[in-house]
């Protein structure tokens, strides 16, 4: 198997500031070389058309100077370091100081239909030369020479920006500091705007399982830093509470368990140790109590940690109505009168299997409360399907009436009534109401305890009756 990108990367590259120093440094050595080049060109293309426009002037002012069979020398104001008059011979005819007694400074000579032709020579222990040489022909020739061919050679020693490296050098040298420059701005640049990013990173690691309690710095503004930043210590937030909240469920879930576990044990061990005084029919039978105690307990954890952490179901519409007719129908007929009072038939999206739970705890909450008559109503109210339980007991404190949601809590009167339950019904309700879009809370009542499930209607959508 090949190594990834990162595991190819060296150290220095992994990092985002070094690998945006090296593009910031690399694009701009590529578009100020390419500037560079272009100037120096430029430059030296507008040095050599300067030159060669002075030396064609020249070249024309001292042929107009010239009559039949008269040539004299170029004028001093000329600025062309070298002018000759040559003839087809290619001999030195007439010319200025500084090229008297040189040979001709080049051996190019313009091609027919061309009268002027420029070139770059070199010539022997000279130094380079721009030259431009003109022709006589035509009627000029016939006039001046007697129709011979002439060349007057016009020669400018090259400048050093064309023949010397230093402009070369120092556009080289301008492109090397200007990249530097850039790419040092950008390592500072951005590692001043990552730097809260690493102190979010190193306190990202000093947090541990054992200590949540920590928070990132957040930075001023609101940038994608800062906005990162809060972000961060939101999730952090979270994640505290939800280790708490799993944290407090193991020990609460320990708790639960360790008595009816301990009591097994104890039936276990005492029938063991006594097995002429212990009735084993007994020990047996109590034992049974207790198994069927914890399998009711871990039924309960199960049915709790499903519903509270199992991602979205495929849910059905469910005639809401019909549903409460059917369990309560399955109710045993002793006990608590239950009265049913329908306002209309709203229909619900959810699962029947988790609904018909929920309606099931909630009467048996209501039958070990209820003094004599428990009152179910179900109604359609702002858009939300409105399923009641009232009991005429003695009803829940407001100051319990959060808690009685919350895992393996249970009052004092509920553990009274049914020292055997687990204190998990109402918080599985709950969160069964919260998987479906709703809510179950307890509300005032005439008296007794009112619990009140809503659940989003969607009365356009057919209810699914049951097979």
């Amino acid at each position: 198997m090949g190594l990834s990108r990162a595991g190819r990367r060296g150290p220095f590259l992994r990092s985002i500031r070094a690998r945006y120093t090296c593009w910031v440094g690399s694009l701009f050595l590529v578009v100020l070389s390419t500037v560079a080049t272009l100037a120096v060109l430029g430059i030296r293309n507008s040095i050599t058309k300067d030159i060669e426009e002075g030396l064609r002037q020249d070249i024309l002012s001292w042929a107009n100077q010239m009559a039949p069979g008269d040539y004299p020398p170029p004028q001093p104001q000329l600025r062309s370091d070298y002018l000759q008059l040559v003839d087809q011979e290619g001999r030195v005819v007439a010319g200025n100081d500084a090229a008297s007694g040189l040979p001709p400074l080049t051996d190019v000579r313009p091609a027919l239909g061309e009268r002027l032709e420029d070139v770059v020579t070199w010539p022997e222990q000279s130094p380079c030369l721009l030259v431009a040489v003109l022709r006589f022909d035509g009627p000029v020739a016939q006039t001046l020479f007697g129709g011979q061919e002439y060349y007057i050679i016009a020669g400018e020693v090259s400048p050093p920006a064309l023949t010397m490296p230093y402009m070369l050098i120092g556009f080289a040298a301008a492109v090397l500091i200007g990249s530097a420059a850039a790419a040092w701005v950008t390592w500072v640049v951005v590692g001043r705007m990552l730097c809260p990013v690493r102190k979010i990173s190193a306190t990202m690691r000093e947090a541990t399982a054992g200590d949540l309690s920590l928070r990132v710095p957040t930075p001023p503004g609101d940038d994608e830093i800062a906005r990162f930043a809060r972000t961060s210590n939101l999730y952090l937030d979270r994640l505290e509470k939800a280790v708490s909240a799993q944290r407090r469920f193991a020990s609460l879930v320990s708790h639960e368990l360790r008595a009816p576990v301990a009591g097994l044990h104890v039936q276990l061990e005492e029938a063991l140790m006594y097995p002429d005084e212990v009735d084993s029919h007994s020990a047996l039978r109590l034992t049974l109590r207790t198994t069927e105690r914890l399998q009711a307990i871990i039924d309960d954890l199960l049915a709790y940690t499903k519903v509270k952490d199992s991602g979205p179901i495929a849910y059905q519409p469910i005639d809401l109505t019909a549903l409460v007719e059917e369990e309560l129908a399955a109710q045993p007929r002793a006990g608590a009168c239950i009265q049913l009072h329908r306002a209309g038939r709203p229909v619900v999206l959810g699962s029947r299997v988790q609904l018909s739970r929920v309606l099931d705890n909630l009467l048996a909450n209501a039958r070990r409360h209820a003094r004599s008559r428990i009152d179910v109503s179900i109604a359609r109210r702002n858009g939300h399907a409105v399923l009641v339980v009232q009991d005429d007991g003695q009803g829940i404190a407001p100051g319990d009436r959060e808690r009685v949601f919350e895992p393996f809590v249970r009052l004092a009167e509920g553990q009274r009534l049914d020292p055997g339950g687990s204190g998990l019904g109402l918080a599985v309700s709950r969160e069964t109401c919260i998987a479906h879009g709703g809510t179950l809370t307890v509300e005032d009542g005439p008296s007794g305890a009112r619990f009140v499930v809503r659940l989003p209607a969607c009365e356009d959508i057919p209810a699914i009756e049951p097979a």
